[in-house]
């Protein structure tokens, strides 16, 4: 579809009669309607009835027939360009696009910006990356639930999104939340309602606004330690060594959803699960499940309507971590990791010996083949069970060692992983460079194949707290954790973009009045006026070598002076 035009006259060659355009072909386009057809087919019937005949096409010509041949041309053009296909095609062909090649079509001309703009693989590469946004407004259409908001396109919303993701490599601002009298083994960060809720060996579950730090609410003592926490904006799930699941229901008209004290609130909105026999030490929850795994060696998947378990996987040792993806569940469990088919009830894949030692955690990215799992070696490794076979054991696409102790916690918000360790650290790894995308609808990303050598480290390290960290969370620029000094930390980098403009500014600033004091030193110079007194001593007293030369010669010269 690259047409090639010659700006000189728009005369065409015989061999290129049926392809080239001149200038002002390409820009005067056939106007386009609502349904992404040309207004007129006259032309198009013109060019389907008239024969090729490039030996009637003479090089030289008088002035009327090169304007007859012009208009000719342009007519001919103007239904092949890309914009005058039908709107099914031209969907289909920007469907194809990536993310960046879609940004430079818009460029191209205002028709190809309108197009590129409204285009609804916008919103496929940001439900890729990140999900559905949990906000009731959607765009280039009518409502529908889980769209951006404010009147913005997807584009808007996907590039707002990507710059933002930039925030974790900026400055931030360090709060600490204390109320745990005991350390604090889970946390959770519910970034659309504004919450985040936390819970340890204390055996209650505390809730604390996200924007200002403070705590809203305080559940009774449940006599267990809390080592698991999960929740949307429909329900609350906890829990711990007493092998029961406790949740909370949203209570409609509360503006922070839960009551999790249980003062003045329906009966029904609390309750427990009932199932495992052994320590919960992981949940997870999705639009339709509950997903739970113990100690007791299973991992077990609840329906949210009926409130019962509906399925129950067994393993060969302690399930310590576990993470849902479309219809599938992975688990780690002593060594190994799993993935399980819920549809069946089936093990899809198995990865043995993960880590030398217990693999404490697991997280899973915006791609269902590709796994996350940090162990007790400290080792956080990448695994793809996509292009495996059967008989094939899996080997780790990429493994990072920037933890000393065991890697207690995984999260992950494209396109950034964090860890917390019991060495008290914290690591960011930067994934753009490893997820590549792919020219498929089916699937759109793959895990780029390199040198295991070549594997950056993290790319920033949070550290300095002395004790262990146990659980960790990621989401709506914020970083939050919790550890053994029953301390809740949370690293705010909502300003980091901010604070990089601003520090830009000022350098360009200070750039541009050195400039300009020393083009007014130039011209001054230049007009043959008397420097003033300052450049005269420094060029007395230039020093050479030494910085302190001018000042110890004058030290010389008045203890002469004084002798």
């Amino acid at each position: 579809m690259a047409f090639d035009c010659n700006k000189e006259g728009g005369v065409s060659s015989p061999e290129n009669y049926s392809k080239v355009c001149t200038e002002g072909t390409l820009i005067q386009l056939n106007p386009v309607t609502h349904c992404g057809k040309a207004k007129s087919w006259k032309s198009l019937n013109r060019l389907n009835s008239q024969k090729p005949s490039y030996e009637s096409v003479p090089g030289d010509s008088d002035p009327k027939q090169d304007g007859t041949s012009n208009e000719e041309s342009a007519s001919i053009c103007g239904i092949r360009c890309f914009t005058d296909l039908p709107a099914a095609l031209v969907c289909e062909v920007l469907a194809r696009l990536d993310a960046k090649d879609l940004g430079i079509v818009s460029c191209v001309s205002t028709l190809l910006h309108t197009l590129a703009t409204d285009h609804q693989g916008w919103k496929k590469f940001y439900c890729e990356r990140w999900g559905l946004p949990n906000l009731p407004i959607a765009l280039n259409g009518p409502s529908v639930p889980g769209g951006p908001s404010d009147g913005k396109t997807w584009k808007t919303f996907f590039v707002e999104r990507e710059f933002r993701s930039k925030s974790f490599m900026g400055r931030f601002n360090a709060d600490v939340l204390r109320g745990h009298n005991e350390d604090v083994r889970a946390v959770c960060l519910l970034a659309s309602a504004n919450l985040i809720f936390t819970g340890g060996r204390d055996s209650a579950v505390r809730m604390w606004n996200m924007e200002e730090g403070l705590l809203i609410d305080t559940s009774r003592s449940l006599g267990c330690t809390i080592r698991a926490i999960a929740a949307d904006t429909r329900l609350l799930v906890t829990g711990g060594t007493n092998a029961f699941i406790q949740c909370w229901s949203a209570v409609e008209g509360n503006p922070f959803l839960f009551h999790i004290s249980g003062s003045g609130t329906d009966q029904n909105s609390e309750f427990r699960l009932w199932g495992h026999e052994g320590p919960v030490t992981c949940l997870a929850l999705d639009s339709q499940r509950i997903y739970s795994g113990s100690w007791d060696m299973t991992v077990r998947v609840w329906d949210r309507t009926q409130m019962k378990c509906v399925q129950k996987f067994m393993h060969a040792d302690w399930v310590w971590g576990l993470a849902p993806h479309g219809n599938t569940v992975a688990s780690t469990a002593g060594r190994d990791a799993y993935v399980w088919d819920i549809r069946n009830g089936e093990l899809t894949s198995i990865i043995s010996n993960a880590h030398d030692g217990n693999a404490y955690s697991l997280a899973r990215t915006h791609l269902p083949s590709v796994l996350f799992t940090g162990g007790e070696d400290g080792a956080i490794r990448l695994f793809n069970v996509s292009d495996v076979s059967d008989d094939e054991d899996i080997k780790p696409a990429a493994t990072w060692v920037p933890h000393s102790g065991p890697v207690h916690s995984l999260a992950f918000e494209y396109p950034w992983l964090v860890s917390a360790s019991s060495d008290g650290r914290i690591a960011l790894i930067d994934l753009r460079k490893l997820l590549t995308p792919k020219n498929s609808s089916k699937h759109p990303f793959s895990v780029k194949s390199f040198d295991a050598s070549a594997i950056e480290p993290p790319q920033r390290m949070l550290h300095g707290f002395g004790r262990e960290l146990f659980s960790i969370a990621i989401g709506a620029d914020r970083i939050v954790c919790g550890g053994e000094d029953g301390a809740v930390r949370v690293w705010n980098f909502s300003e980091a973009l901010e604070i990089e403009k601003r520090a830009q500014a000022l350098k360009s600033l200070r750039q541009e009045n050195r400039m300009r004091r020393k083009k007014a030193q130039v011209e001054m110079n230049a007009n043959g006026r008397r420097p003033d007194q300052c450049s005269v001593a420094m060029k007395r007293n230039q020093p050479k070598g030494d910085k302190s030369v001018a000042w110890y010669s004058k030290r010389a010269i008045n203890e002469k002076a004084k002798s």
